[in-house]
């Protein structure tokens, strides 16, 4: 539907989104150690790490040789695994263009806590749909997806550059293609869509995005908030000048300046 560019909304209350760079960081870095040890590596990791529900629920058990982690973990280990170059680029791409400003909105600790409640709260929705399911879920679209909420959230009218189509430039206010990425989101859930594409964790990540920033937003930052360029400084031009008064003409050989008069020296 679209690919988000770049967004024109500086960083208020940190130096740097180093969290967010951390997550993109270790997210290739997890490409690149499975994708290039082989498909049997590859594929050991995904049974592994990935999320599968009949076994997290206990309906499945996982070969011994693939059990690498307590089962519970999975809920969170799933979300740093991607099948291609494809799923993990568009995933980052995402986090790279909202992720910060969601991090400045909530401070690096409380944004880390946001980001992996909300891989959870994919995962959990995943299994809530897909009970005894044995397919492995991974990917980080379900934190993507809170990510992406809590940004309509905290700043839906800052202007964003965004593909169209994949192939028209635009740079519109961020509610417009957001809530029609949430909208598609929800409809293909409905629908039953696409059979590869978790719609199920991506309306978890969407909920709990929802919710956990209202809860986790640090003090005083507001809901809703305008674009920089809607509080623009008045430029020279507009700027009022203090002219002071002109003091009253007097005789020339008699000049009284009295501390009353504020255009002459006291």
């Amino acid at each position: 539907m679209f690919i988000p560019l770049y967004d024109s909304n500086r960083l208020r209350h940190i130096r740097l989104q180093y969290v967010t760079i951390g997550l993109i960081a270790l997210n290739a870095i997890v490409y690149l150690i499975t994708s290039l040890s082989g498909e049997n590596f590859t594929n050991a990791a995904v049974l592994g790490l990935g999320f599968i529900p009949s076994v997290v629920h206990n309906t499945a058990e996982l070969d011994p040789r693939f059990v690498v982690i307590p089962e519970q973990l999975s809920y969170v280990t799933y979300a740093f695994l991607h099948a291609d170059f494809i799923h993990l680029g568009g995933n980052m791409l995402f986090l790279w263009v909202f992720g910060d400003n969601v991090e400045d909105a909530l401070g690096h600790i409380r944004y880390l806590i946001f980001y992996l409640l909300c891989a959870v709260a994919g995962a959990l929705f995943q299994s809530l749909v897909a009970w005894n399911s044995q397919v492995p879920l991974i990917g980080a679209s379900g934190a993507i997806a809170g990510v992406v909420t809590a940004y309509l959230i905290l700043y839906p009218r800052v202007k964003v550059w965004v593909l169209a189509f994949a192939r028209i430039p635009l740079r519109i206010p961020a509610f417009i293609p957001l809530i029609l990425w949430v909208l598609f989101q929800v409809v293909m859930f409905a629908a039953g869509g696409e059979d590869q594409i978790s719609w199920a964790c991506h309306i978890g990540g969407i909920i709990a995005g929802a919710i956990l920033v209202l809860v986790l937003r640090s003090r005083g930052v507001p809901l809703f908030a305008a674009a920089d360029e809607d509080t623009v400084a008045p430029t020279p031009d507009q700027q009022q000048v203090a002219v002071e008064p002109a003091a009253p003409e007097t005789p020339a050989a008699t000049p009284r300046w009295g501390r009353g008069n504020p255009s002459g020296p006291n």
